[in-house]
């Protein structure tokens, strides 16, 4: 075992009751996070992310409860979801995505959580539109300020959302962002924060310019390390992957490549 292995505070899953294990102790998290904040916990959705996660791990996942996953990279998400095409299962498509893979996330995606220019949008609607298909997304927001995120910047996601009606085929349903990736729980939360208090200024948006078709309902953010305080400051959707799956070899910087990776 490596030493980032040893290191980490997450066990690996090798069997499907593993999976089932991991999965009820991260739902008594939600819950237990919900219940501070006051909330039903029936209103978080958990996204398993299985990034570097093989298919015949992700069978067993399966086995033990999961029905959709998050993936960051496309090829991979494309590859497994081919792979395992026998299996009931919903891919969710959540880190950047090149213009050239549009393609491919119109043809198998449920749920694309990374939207983040209009040009990707314009792309997307006409790939939607050859397959004959609709997509869920979400518009990513870059609320930690960070250089090496990708996402909005909070000031012109009205802009950007007032746009989005002219892209039927793109089911908008609310934001996602990374919170910083540091210890400081302080500014994480904050990070949090700016999303949801976002999303309420654009509820209003919505309600006052009438933009059809455009949902604010979601809120993804949290992931394994953080993903408790994202219910506090009010997630639906909370990605969590190494608390399922078990810890990965690499820094999550591998797969959250900075903005020159356009």
């Amino acid at each position: 075992m490596n030493e980032l292995h040893d290191a980490s505070p997450y066990q690996s899953a090798t069997t499907a009751e593993q999976f089932a294990a991991h999965l009820a102790a991260v739902r008594a998290r939600i819950a237990a996070a919900c219940a501070r904040a006051g909330r039903d916990s029936n209103s978080v959705r958990l996204l398993p992310v299985s990034k570097t996660v093989t298919a015949e791990r992700i069978r067993l996942a399966v086995a033990g409860g999961c029905t959709e996953l998050g993936e960051n990279k496309v090829q991979e998400a494309l590859e497994k979801s081919i792979a395992l095409a026998d299996l009931p299962l919903r891919w969710v498509i959540i880190g950047h995505l090149q213009r050239n893979k549009a393609k491919f996330v119109a043809r198998f995606a449920s749920e694309f959580q990374a939207l983040d220019s209009l040009e990707l949008a314009a792309i997307l609607q006409q790939k939607l539109q050859d397959e004959n298909r609709t997509l869920r997304v979400l518009v990513q927001v870059n609320t930690s300020g960070e250089a090496s995120k990708f996402g909005l910047e909070p000031a012109t996601v009205a802009s950007f959302i007032r746009e989005l009606p002219a892209f039927p085929r793109l089911e908008v349903r609310g934001l996602m962002t990374l919170a910083i990736l540091d210890g400081n729980e302080a500014r994480v939360r904050r990070c949090f924060q700016r999303l949801r208090e976002l999303r309420e200024q654009l509820r209003i948006q919505i309600r006052a310019e009438g933009l059809i078709g455009i949902g604010m309902d979601e809120l993804s953010m949290g992931m394994s390390g953080d993903f408790e305080i994202a219910i506090e400051e009010g997630a639906t959707i909370v990605r969590v992957g190494q608390a399922i799956f078990g810890p990965r070899a690499l820094p999550d910087s591998h797969y959250w490549p900075e903005p020159a990776a356009h």
